[in-house]
């Protein structure tokens, strides 16, 4: 059963008093961040922080560490502290090659997967090929305020400007078995633009929404689980296309084995969700 990413919260990476306090928020996956949300001089301090609160472990949540590109004067030594920290996963800003992912995933060891993010036009042109970069890529995360600031397009309620790349991002994910995760939503107050971008997200296929703010956890984990409706359709589903002796119908409409497939999923996912959460009340 694969775990979830309803919820994948960036966290600045120099701020201790955040990394502790993240150990008891809902998410599915935390991002240590060393890029964006530190500032150079703290880099330093923030690497060593991280690497530290990541071995001490975040219960059933996936920890990545976002590292600086390999074409800055931190990449490297990010690099080297991320991978002796064994984290779930190392996110790799600014990816636009596959060639990139396959000299750091040359270097990785234990549990650790590579993770992409995937916020350039370049990028987002060679999507296919970074897809298909090598085994130990696990999944993209769209950075679309980067994407909107390459493009000189501006930040739409619809998303239009990125929903090329956004669409092209997806398709590369299901096409190699990847997880993909949605951009943030920025303005972290607002709860209703917030719920609509998930939704539009979940329509999407994304499979969950990287967030800013802690306050976003709750929305986000709302929308991306499957509610009780679509679980009952879905057991429906299974039923009805088991002990058919012809075609299988529900609701009027035939049941096909990809319906099936899907319903397996959505349950299995929702199954996940249900051993974290009881795991969760336990501590």
């Amino acid at each position: 059963m694969s775990h979830p990413y309803r919820s994948v919260l960036y966290l600045p990476g120099s701020r201790s008093r955040v990394l502790e306090k993240a150990k008891n928020l809902p998410a599915d996956a935390l991002i240590f961040d060393l890029e964006d949300a530190v500032a150079p001089e703290d880099k330093p301090t923030a690497r060593a922080l991280v690497g530290g609160v990541v071995q001490s472990g975040y219960g059933e949540r996936k920890c990545l560490i976002r590292i600086n590109g390999q074409d800055t004067p931190w990449g490297e030594a990010d690099l080297l502290a991320a991978i002796a920290a064994e984290p779930d996963g190392i996110l790799v800003p600014k990816v636009e090659s596959a060639d990139e992912l396959q000299a750091i995933a040359a270097r990785l060891k234990g549990k650790t997967r590579l993770w992409a993010m995937m916020e350039t036009p370049l990028g987002i042109l060679n999507v296919q090929q970074i897809a298909a970069s090598t085994p130990a890529l696990e999944g993209f995360v769209i950075g679309t305020n980067d994407l909107v600031k390459s493009l000189f397009a501006s930040h739409m309620a619809d998303r239009a400007p990125v929903m090329t790349a956004l669409s092209l991002c997806l398709l590369a994910a299901r096409a190699y078995g990847l997880v993909c995760i949605d951009g943030v939503f920025n303005a972290f107050k607002d709860e209703d633009g917030l719920r609509a971008e998930c939704l539009q997200g979940l329509a999407l296929g994304f499979d969950g929404k990287s967030l800013i703010h802690p306050a976003q956890i709750n929305v986000t984990n709302e929308v991306f689980s499957p509610n009780e409706a679509a679980l009952d359709l879905a057991r429906r589903y299974i039923n009805a296309f088991e002990n058919a002796s012809g075609v299988a119908v529900v609701d009027g409409r035939i049941v096909e084995n990809l319906h099936v497939e899907n319903a397996v999923r959505l349950l299995a996912k929702a199954d996940r969700i249900a051993q974290m959460n009881s795991k969760g009340d336990e501590t």
